[in-house]
């Protein structure tokens, strides 16, 4: 899932969260597949940000996946033999998975 700006929101994106007015209300509901209409009306009613599955848009100097696990398993390499830490370094690699939708 990625947030992104609702300007930058296209029609067949799918909302990953909940889009929420001002006054906490349901605006609509996560699962909803995006219409230019849609989106309109979001910008219209100043929803300035928007959560949606996948990773749809690419921000420049944004590490992949990939490249973010590969520096957890780097800054961890020298503290194998940490129980404590190895803990930490697998919460840190599930964590990062489960925001992205891995």
């Amino acid at each position: 899932m990625q947030q992104i700006l609702t300007l930058q929101a296209k029609d067949g994106m799918t909302l990953a969260k909940d889009v929420m007015t001002s006054e906490g209300r349901v605006l609509c509901g996560k699962g909803t597949l995006l219409t230019a209409a849609l989106i309109e009306r979001f910008l219209k009613m100043d929803i300035v940000q928007v959560t949606v599955d996948g990773h749809p848009v690419s921000v420049p100097g944004e590490k992949s996946l990939q490249e973010e696990l590969l520096e957890i398993e780097e800054r961890f390499s020298e503290v194998k033999s940490v129980p404590p830490l190895m803990y930490l370094k697998k919460r840190l690699m599930k964590k990062l998975v489960d925001s992205q939708g891995g």
